[in-house]
């Protein structure tokens, strides 16, 4: 997300809808570098997330989380888009692509309920998420991995 000033990590609530579209890319930036640590640095020491069917709290817990899900998940690339926010809050829908060691590709759909400290850290994340199996031929996120480029088609020009 944004580099933070003073201890925050702007934009900071409550969002307007231009803020809240910053926070939510800033959020796709962070998750595709794929660094665990980094991605964790957004969140507020004591954060609490439920993620499919896992409840973790803390950033350690949830640096170990990421770590673990981007050993598994491969070639891993991720748009978000922001849904609807209000004061502290954000909700968003997103998919990513990624394979298995196996070679299979993923198309992982969901929708994460975000909630803000006045800091501008995540303080809860709520995500559900579903898999479905893909040919590598229906990919449709085909930029190389890091920061999507700004002219890549978001989640609604791709018809998702």
């Amino acid at each position: 997300m944004a580099a933070q000033h003073d201890g925050q990590r702007p934009p900071l609530p409550p969002f307007t809808e231009e803020t809240a579209r910053q926070k939510v890319r800033a959020a796709e930036d962070a998750w595709n570098t794929r660094d665990p640590r980094r991605v964790a640095l957004a969140y507020t020491p004591d954060s609490r997330w439920r993620n499919r069917s896992e409840f973790l709290t803390g950033r350690e817990r949830i640096a170990e989380f990421l770590a673990r899900k981007w050993d598994r998940e491969l070639e891993y690339r991720l748009i978000k888009e922001l849904w609807t926010h209000d004061g502290d809050r954000i909700a968003v829908r997103f998919a990513y692509e990624w394979h298995d060691e196996a070679g299979r590709w993923f198309r992982s759909y969901g929708n994460e309920n975000w909630e803000f400290a006045p800091d501008g850290l995540m303080a809860r994340r709520h995500a559900s998420i579903n898999d479905v199996p893909i040919t590598a031929e229906e990919r449709l996120f085909h930029w190389p991995l890091g920061r999507r480029p700004d002219d890549h088609p978001g989640l609604t020009r791709l018809g998702l």
